[in-house]
């Protein structure tokens, strides 16, 4: 037996936050789009589901179809049984990001992030393959200075966060 390492990189518009995660049954996807739909009137989503039974098909659901396709599509390129991709618009993963843990279904979330360069490392055996990790952005090569802090807490409360 033998495993083999991938590396898939993640691609989808500015604009766009994608969140990837796993779950454990079909209905994830009626009940991510539940807990989507509700969270606020504004957001557009797409969801794609992973099957890992001897049908192995992708579920999907959402709002907007190019969300669904872009869900599907990354759902399809990853190939890993049990995954979930979560693709929104007019919202970040911190708005739905909770929500989406409360579905009883989640066991994980790998990422949330509306960063780009985007990898997730899959792993490859006999019978299928999993998602081992994730690269979200780049490394890190300094630490902020006191100019850095002052715009980070101006950014945060222009978004409307108090500090």
């Amino acid at each position: 037996m033998s495993v083999k390492l991938e590396v898939v990189d993640i691609k989808f518009p500015e604009g766009v936050s994608v969140i990837i995660g796993q779950a454990h049954f079909m209905k994830t996807v009626v009940d991510l789009y539940e807990a989507l739909a509700t969270s606020h009137p504004q957001l557009k989503f797409g969801v794609a589901f992973n099957e890992s039974s001897a049908e192995r098909r992708i579920f999907y659901e959402g709002n907007d179809d190019e969300l669904k396709k872009l869900a599907v599509e990354i759902a399809k390129n990853l190939g890993a049984g049990h995954i979930f991709v979560v693709a929104i618009r007019n919202g970040w993963p911190i708005n739905v990001l909770n929500r989406i843990k409360m579905v009883q279904e989640v066991c994980t979330i790998f990422c949330a992030t509306s960063n780009q360069p985007l990898q997730i490392i899959v792993a490859e055996t006999d019978i299928g393959r999993a998602i081992l990790g994730v690269v979200d952005g780049y490394s890190p090569i300094r630490v902020e200075n006191e100019e850095d802090r002052k715009w980070r807490i101006e950014f945060l409360k222009k978004l409307g966060y108090k500090l």
